[in-house]
């Protein structure tokens, strides 16, 4: 698996710090920006490239990004159909467990200015290490969501 990175002006920092920490656990990464701090820029130019790749090759790919709230880089995300971006931006992991056993979301969205380092890295390592259920109501209204148009 994959793991795709995108991040605005706010979620940047803590983008590069998770980034740090999935290398040094030795996931395959790749930081799809933003690669500089730019502290004007408008997320969607980075939400859309970070979606689009998970598309390209589902079920290999997933993405974190990372934003102030993370709400508007899980909306973009959420508007090509495949994606399911969840928002994370409390201490209360048990929705990362059931976005994936239940969802098998393939993006989560970080609220930056919500959490600390640690506690995003304890979602990260949750979000990644926790598989989808496969049960069979599971799959039928992740179907029903994909054919969403």
């Amino acid at each position: 698996m994959k793991i795709l990175l995108g991040a605005d002006h706010a979620g940047f920092n803590l983008k590069n710090k998770i980034k740090d920490y999935l290398i040094s656990e030795n996931f395959d990464v790749e930081d799809m920006g933003a690669t500089t701090l730019v502290s004007d820029d408008d997320y969607p130019e980075v939400m859309v490239p970070v979606a689009m790749r998970v598309l390209q090759d589902a079920g290999k790919n997933r993405a974190i990004i990372f934003g102030r709230s993370g709400q508007g880089e899980a909306m973009v995300s959420n508007r090509f159909p495949g994606i399911r971006a969840i928002v994370y931006y409390s201490k209360n992991t048990e929705i990362i467990r059931l976005s994936r056993e239940h969802n098998d979301s393939n993006v989560l969205s970080i609220g930056a200015d919500f959490v600390s380092e640690e506690e995003a890295i304890e979602a990260v390592k949750l979000w990644i290490s926790t598989p989808f259920s496969g049960d069979e109501r599971h799959v039928r209204r992740i179907e029903q969501m994909d054919n969403i148009e």
